[in-house]
């Protein structure tokens, strides 16, 4: 297998969490630096993880880690003051509402959750968020928000020119983005990337493959608009350090180029984390 070195995984859960995950920030650490990764953003679903990533780069000796914040319940839901913190200290992505977005909650037969739209436009909050992000030239990530939802974020995001954009997981069932719709998304709106991730939960405690869906992605949608990403960290599913390389390696044996895989793996998001 050729090497990983020098690859980025923008979305990786791990311990400390409320659910119980497959590797902590240490030993994700020592996994990424003996693989030769150049870094890799924390997400939580609860909380901010930018002072953690700021304490794995104090024991790192080549591998950087990255902060990010979730828009759910735990910090305010829809809430500047904490984007804006997040941000000042450092985080890289801002994920709008996850498990706590009404979508997602509609699609388990739940009731409630945080929505970002009142009739066709976003609401005022959110406005406020999406400034923030362009003042800081943050990643803007979609969530498990609607694709409905979707499509108001993306234009309010391109009307206010904000450069790094990111459909999380179109293939989830949550989301659900057809690839007709992902065409769509390219034809129309600027600067969005779509993020496809190692697998997804189908229920039960039960994970599938993404792999062969994001290839057919690939080749249909283009591999210039496709982030490389694992979403590992769950129990149920293969270490991070087994499934990143695996990933790769699937996307090689199915004669995707290596300036493509180059370029999902490594040049997409060092250009999204505003590295040089």
């Amino acid at each position: 297998m050729k090497t990983i070195k020098g690859v980025y995984d923008l979305h990786i859960h791990s311990a400390p969490d409320i659910r119980t995950r497959k590797h902590d920030d240490l030993e994700l650490l020592s996994q990424a630096e003996a693989l030769g990764a150049a870094g890799f953003v924390l997400k939580s679903h609860q909380f901010p993880t930018t002072e953690r990533a700021w304490i794995l780069n104090k024991l790192a000796h080549k591998t950087i880690a990255y902060g990010s914040i979730t828009l759910n319940n735990a910090v305010g839901g829809l809430n500047p003051t904490a984007v804006r913190y997040a941000l000042e200290l450092g985080a890289k992505i801002v994920w709008l509402p996850t498990i706590d977005a009404r979508n997602h909650r509609q699609k388990e037969s739940k009731q409630g959750g945080i929505t970002i739209k009142e009739g066709n436009r976003i609401v005022p909050e959110l406005l406020e968020i999406l400034r923030v992000i362009k003042q800081h030239n943050a990643v803007l990530a979609t969530g498990h928000i609607s694709k409905d939802e979707i499509y108001a974020v993306l234009e309010a995001a391109n009307d206010l020119g904000i450069s790094h954009i990111v459909v999380t997981h179109p293939e989830f069932h949550i989301v659900d983005l057809s690839i007709e719709d992902q065409k769509f998304i390219v034809s129309n709106f600027d600067n969005v990337y779509f993020e496809r991730t190692f697998a997804q939960p189908i229920g039960n405690g039960n994970y599938q493959n993404n792999l062969p869906a994001n290839v057919e992605a690939i080749r249909e949608v283009g591999y210039e608009t496709t982030l490389v990403s694992t979403d590992s960290g769950q129990i149920e599913n293969p270490p991070w350090n087994e499934s990143l390389p695996a990933y790769i390696q699937f996307l090689r044996e199915n004669n995707i180029e290596e300036d493509a895989i180059d370029w999902m793996t490594k040049k997409l998001p060092a250009k999204l984390l505003n590295i040089n």
